[in-house]
């Protein structure tokens, strides 16, 4: 018997005691239709509604997908509900045990079902980024000339994980995590369905809450965490699952955080506060606050990147690419594995030298436009590149600085009204201190007077 997602044995024994299989097998979609998030990926004619058979297409056969997303986000969920609704055979292999030889063999069991019943063949390839670029190699000829339709799944990104070829020859789809209102919803129909809890137990607004936070937009995650604390609470005797009880089970307090309150602004301000104080231990304290409560990582990075200039600024200009670094990735990889990036500029940033004198320099001047005190800007600075332009006298005497020995011109630039204003007060901390040197020195070569 070759490879299935699931066995028929396997599903027999399901139904007789649902108990067998975990709350998150037991709920998983039968149709598309009954699948939580991803919506953008399920509309009319999309590539996983031609794969399960809705629409002929025509002579436009359905296309192999690599669907690429975090844990928890439906890719395994998807290729079982292709492998019940499509009339196709349907193959899996998983690429932690699954080499070469096994591809070939479907590929070859593929090409005979095709040949002699006239039946296509859809392989679903679970961790296609732990298969090396000789493994993916192997799936070309079955891929381009349509032997197999595969479904291949990853939590990596396939522009560094999956080869040019395959990716060519496949839709990439990118799923999405899981919003509270989808792990809500999901909640809900497991505590209610036939296939779930059946009503035995009630789950409070606090308890849900929390069980919303520690998921992290996995399902997989939030149905495992409600079966577990559904089991202490009837164990106990309980009909309803309170916080203390859902703790104890997945041994995570839930951290007073409401995102959308006061706590989302104070316990932020906290840690930029503290890293603008230099005390790393409690910026890593508010850091990880943040992170438990289940706060958006984009958030937190973007936090970081205003304080890279905010408070450290020219004192370590390492420090901003460090924060802009940390966001693009979260961006990329999100939570579990984000934390650890998160906690990398935090860390680098607590313990760098501070100034705020770009702060400080944009503020004074911006205050100065905004009380009138701008002027024209001088003659020798102004576009002379258009016809007419010398006849208003515009870019006449000005002097290019690098034709110059020193790279400076003794030439005014300010407009009259800020000839003299400094807006820039350099620190004497970390790398500034050679900034402070030079904003010196060129003011005296530039002749302006101190104010």
């Amino acid at each position: 018997m070759e490879p299935d997602l699931f066995t028929a044995a396997a599903e027999e024994r399901q139904e007789k005691d649902p108990a067998a299989s975990p709350l998150a097998v037991r709920m998983r979609p039968r149709t598309l239709d009954e699948v939580v998030g991803q919506q953008h990926l399920l509309g009319p004619g999309s590539p996983l509604r031609r794969l399960v058979g809705e629409g002929s297409g025509g002579p436009a056969g359905p296309s192999s997908v690599i669907l690429w997303g975090p844990p928890g986000t439906g890719k395994t969920t998807l290729a079982y509900v292709v492998s019940k609704a499509t009339n196709k055979r349907f193959v899996e292999l998983s690429a932690i045990t699954a080499g070469v030889k096994e591809v070939r063999a479907v590929i070859d069991g593929a090409r005979r079902a095709t040949g002699g019943f006239g039946k296509e063949t859809v392989l679903f390839l679970d961790e296609i980024h732990r298969f090396s670029k000789a493994q993916q190699d192997s799936l070309l000829p079955a891929v381009e000339n349509r032997w197999v339709t595969l479904i291949a799944a990853t939590t990596e990104n396939p522009y560094f994980s999956v080869i040019s070829p395959l990716l060519s020859r496949s839709l990439l789809l990118t799923l999405e995590p899981l919003t509270d209102g989808d792990i809500r919803g999901l909640l809900g129909r497991a505590l209610a369905d036939e296939r779930g809890l059946k009503d035995a137990v009630i789950l409070p607004e606090d308890t849900e809450e929390h069980l919303v936070r520690i998921a992290g937009g996995d399902a997989r995650r939030a149905l495992t965490a409600l079966e577990a604390a559904a089991g202490a609470a009837l164990d106990k005797g309980e009909s309803e699952i309170s916080l203390q009880t859902l703790e104890q089970t997945v041994d995570r307090a839930a951290v007073k955080y409401d995102r959308d309150g006061d706590q989302h602004y104070d316990v932020a301000s906290a840690l930029i506060k503290s890293i603008r104080g230099s005390d790393v231990d409690a910026a890593l304290h508010y850091l990880a606050r943040m992170i438990e409560a289940g706060e958006d990582p984009r958030f937190i990075a973007r936090r970081l990147m205003i304080s890279a200039s905010e408070d450290i600024g020219l004192a370590d200009p390492g420090a901003l690419p460090i924060a802009v670094a940390a966001a693009q990735a979260v961006a990329m990889i999100g939570f579990p594995e984000a934390a650890l990036t998160l906690s990398h500029a935090t860390i680098a940033l607590a313990l760098a030298p501070k100034s705020n004198s770009a702060t400080t320099a944009i503020g004074a001047a911006m205050e100065d436009v905004r009380k009138g005190l701008a002027g024209p800007v001088p003659p020798h600075l102004r576009d002379g590149h258009y016809k007419g332009a010398a006849k208003l006298g515009h870019a006449q005497g000005y002097v290019y600085p690098h034709d110059l020995p020193e790279g400076i011109a003794q030439q005014q630039y300010a407009p009259d009204a800020l000839r003299d204003r400094e807006y820039y007060t350099p620190g004497r901390h970390g790398t500034e201190a050679r900034y402070a040197d030079a904003v010196e020195w060129t003011r005296k070569h530039l002749g302006r007077r101190r104010s």
